[in-house]
């Protein structure tokens, strides 16, 4: 009987080291394609911006509010998409752990795409500046209307609608508090 219950816990044992992590993207950024010309490569990162080698398979993403699959090989991915000219670009992927989003202003130079990390801050940071400078002083009003309507446009113009603008810091806020 002795040998029956030892035989039993260690198999149930073996089986519960035997099974494999999932494996789960909690970071990632945007780079430049390499291997392509006006193309992004996504890669999962950690918390430190090394790239996760054992990240391989098709994760979920949502670019610009499209849906994806981006095939992971080695921590990297290629969006398969050519930019034409300089944009945002809003990446969001959904795990079991949360929510994790990005938004990258993309800069399309000669013969160069350089992505600029946004974050939620400075979103939030500009508008509030603008509406404290027109609050304390009252000329300058008419002024900040101005150049929030040019902020405006500008995001616009580049591919941020106002409700990208505003998921995106919301997520910011959603992670602060996590």
């Amino acid at each position: 009987m002795k040998k029956l219950l030892l035989t039993i816990c260690i198999i149930i044992i073996s089986a519960g080291a035997v099974m494999a992590d999932k494996v789960t993207i909690n970071h990632f950024v945007i780079k430049e394609n390499p291997f392509a010309k006006d193309e992004i490569a996504v890669l999962a990162t950690d918390t430190s911006n090394n790239i996760l080698e054992n990240v391989t398979g098709i994760f979920d993403f949502t670019i610009n509010g499209f849906q994806e699959n981006l095939k992971f090989d080695k921590g990297t991915a290629f969006y398969r998409h050519k930019l034409e000219r300089s944009s945002f670009l809003y990446a969001k992927h959904i795990n079991d752990s949360g929510t994790h989003s990005t938004l990258y202003y993309v800069y399309k130079g000669d013969n160069k795409l350089i992505p600029i990390h946004i974050s939620w801050i400075v979103l939030l940071a500009i508008p509030l500046l603008l509406v404290l400078l027109a609050y304390t002083f009252k000329r300058f009003i008419i002024i900040a209307i101005i150049i929030f309507c040019i902020f405006l446009y500008f995001n616009h113009h580049s591919g941020l609608s106002i409700l990208t603008f505003f998921e995106s810091i919301i997520d910011g806020l959603k992670g602060l508090f996590k």
